[in-house]
């Protein structure tokens, strides 16, 4: 199992199979082409590029953003909260608990103040972070998506629910900072 292509297979199925029906998509960041791959097996039209995509975008037009290896801060949370629709979902790679668990902890209390939903997830070496003004991960996945993707080596159904499950005591550290 290559690292990178779960990388690739999660960040991109994760939030696209929470959405109900994402028609607008930004991936901001670097992007390979086995994600690019990975984002095609999606309807909607899809758009890759760097930050200065967010400014170019108009109010409230876009249903997910995916960054893959961005930093997110207060300002570019202010862009994201002018483009992204009311029920919008947006996921970014974070550090792991054992890593840095206060980065973590940063990052779920920056994205919790605007967003219903901000949860970790875990896969292969990587953590990441779902926050949706709507749907839930685990309770809103919608199965005739995600069960009938094809040619994947990682992502599945079931490791979409089980990437959300943390050790008790890292569960309970997070309790309070993590929307669930």
């Amino acid at each position: 199992m290559r690292d990178n292509q779960t990388f690739n297979e999660m960040m991109v199925h994760t939030p696209l199979c929470t959405h109900k029906e994402a028609q607008n998509v930004l991936i901001i960041g670097n992007s390979t082409e086995n994600l690019k791959k990975e984002a095609s097996k999606h309807t909607g039209n899809i758009e890759f590029g760097d930050v200065s995509l967010l400014t170019s975008k108009n109010e409230k037009n876009i249903d997910v953003i995916i960054f893959t290896d961005v930093k997110l801060d207060e300002m570019l949370l202010a862009n994201i909260e002018r483009v992204l629709k009311d029920d919008g979902v947006i996921t970014f790679k974070t550090s792991s608990f054992s890593n840095d668990s206060n980065e973590l902890k940063e990052d779920l209390e920056l994205v919790g103040r605007n967003f219903w939903i901000a949860m970790p997830f875990r896969f292969g070496h990587s953590t990441a972070i779902l926050a949706s003004k709507k749907y839930h991960p685990t309770a809103d996945i919608v199965l005739q998506r995600s069960d009938l993707l094809s040619d994947l080596e990682y992502y599945s159904t079931e490791i979409h629910h089980a990437s959300f499950v943390f050790p008790a005591g890292q569960h309970k550290a997070l309790t309070g900072i993590a929307k669930r």
